[in-house]
């Protein structure tokens, strides 16, 4: 596909992430020793990734944060050499990579989606570039892969391949489906459809005599030295939104301001609608605001909760911000008060998180309905890993979208008085710039749109 100028215009983005990957690779090395780090991604490889396993607790921090690195890199050279159109959700899926590469996915287990997913596009004679992002957000099942091809599960390599790619073929169109029912208001929309396909999975490798197992591999030993580098990493990217870019500091702030105004409902283009300058100003924010409720809580800084705050920090150009996020982190905060959920606990202190995906629903119907969401999804999420022993890393999108999908109705009907609709006919009027957003779903629904 030919390049845009709207794709030039951002073509900096790529050596910029990059620079990030390389950085995150020389943190690993600061940490650890080029042998310790070695023996570590073998043992991060040849382990099944499956919730809750924290890389750094297993292998170290040097051969967790070498891991990220590597994956980030791998996901910018995806980006780059399928000519994707670079957008918020790009940033999106960069956060997301490396943040999971800290906890469920790695170097290996990630191609065989992949190529599932390239086959898919092959087989629909479509660019692989329309997929690329989808197939890396189908990564969240990488621990199946994981689980097969080891000893801990069939034992073969080539069967659990086979399996990644069959999950790379069939995720993509459920996808589609599920991100119409959702309605824009479970940012983690792909976890909801990698959710389901997990409940059958499963099962049915239980039936075939193997037994998926959770784990709880969680670390505090370095919490200071990781504080002190997403600090860092968050005031640059401050700095960088208001410098880097030809915009005064005065626009960049008013473009902030705006932003803080929109409802965060999929696809939100953060990217595209104001600027890469309001746009990372939102991420080092948003960063900053997480680890804060995070230590204030009570939680810990970790390979998983690291992972949580990157990828808050990534959906910040697509549909987070302070004032979406904190009612449903609120939310949640209140149901483990109420319930007595202990937030040392490892799986309250991811759900006070990846709560985030259900920003929407504050954005849409107010901070009320926001603390709603986070309230019901501080109980629900502790329970819908257990089926799928932990195979799913997005488990906090597959609660989300559980939520979303019973709220939005029952406040659309009886709270707001309004007739219930799939995907408003305005819902994309202020999504068209230069090029399609490329989300999950996204090309299907506009390409019925226009039927």
């Amino acid at each position: 596909m030919p390049h845009t100028q709207a794709h030039l215009r951002y073509e900096p983005l790529y050596p910029a992430l990059m620079a990030v990957s390389v950085a995150l690779i020389g943190y690993g090395f600061l940490m650890d020793s080029p042998q310790v780090i070695l023996q570590g991604l073998y043992t991060i490889i040849s382990n099944d990734g499956a919730l809750i396993t924290d890389y750094i607790a297993l292998a170290g921090p040097g051969a967790a944060f070498c891991n990220a690195g590597l994956v980030g890199m791998i996901s910018v050279l995806i980006l780059h050499y399928t000519e994707d159109c670079l957008n918020g959700l790009a940033i999106t899926i960069y956060g997301l990579m490396v943040g999971f590469a800290l906890f469920g996915k790695n170097i290996v287990n990630i191609w065989p989606i992949l190529f599932g997913t390239y086959l898919y596009a092959k087989s629909r004679k479509e660019s692989f570039s329309k997929y690329s992002i989808p197939a890396m957000m189908i990564t969240c099942l990488a621990p199946v892969v994981s689980y097969v091809a080891l000893d801990n599960g069939f034992g073969n390599i080539l069967a659990g391949a086979g399996v990644g790619v069959f999950i790379g073929f069939i995720v993509p169109p459920l996808a589609a489906y599920t991100y119409r029912i959702q309605n824009g208001m479970n940012l983690y929309n792909v976890g909801f459809a990698c959710g389901l396909v997990a409940m059958m999975l499963v099962p049915l490798l239980d039936s075939l005599g193997a037994s998926p197992q959770t784990y709880s591999y969680w670390s505090t030993e370095h919490e200071l030295s990781m504080g002190i580098l997403l600090t860092a990493f968050c005031l640059l990217c401050i700095l960088v939104g208001f410098l880097a870019f030809k915009q005064p500091v005065w626009a960049v702030w008013a473009g902030y301001r705006r932003l803080l105004k929109t409802s965060g409902r999929s696809p939100s283009d953060y990217l595209r609608m104001f600027g890469p300058g309001p746009a990372l100003l939102n991420v080092g924010i948003n960063g900053l605001v997480a680890m804060t409720v995070l230590v204030l809580a009570g939680g810990d800084l970790n390979g998983p909760t690291l992972g949580g705050i990157f990828t808050i920090m990534g959906f910040s150009t697509f549909g987070k911000h302070i004032a979406n996020i904190l009612p449903v982190m609120g939310g949640v905060l209140i149901g483990a008060a109420l319930f007595h959920w202990d937030l040392s606990n490892p799986g309250s202190q991811l759900a006070l998180l990846f709560c985030t995906t259900l920003a929407p629903m504050a954005g849409y119907f107010g901070w009320r309905w926001g603390v709603v969401a986070g309230f019901l999804h501080s109980s629900v999420v502790l329970f819908t890993a257990s089926p799928v022993s932990g195979m799913n890393l997005y488990n906090n999108g597959f609660s989300g979208g559980l939520i979303a999908i019973v709220l939005y109705p029952l406040i659309i009907d009886i709270a707001k008085h309004r007739k219930i609709t799939i995907q408003d006919e305005d819902f994309f009027e202020p999504l068209v710039h230069d090029e399609p957003v490329t989300a999950p779903g996204y090309h299907q629904m506009a390409e019925e749109k226009d039927d």
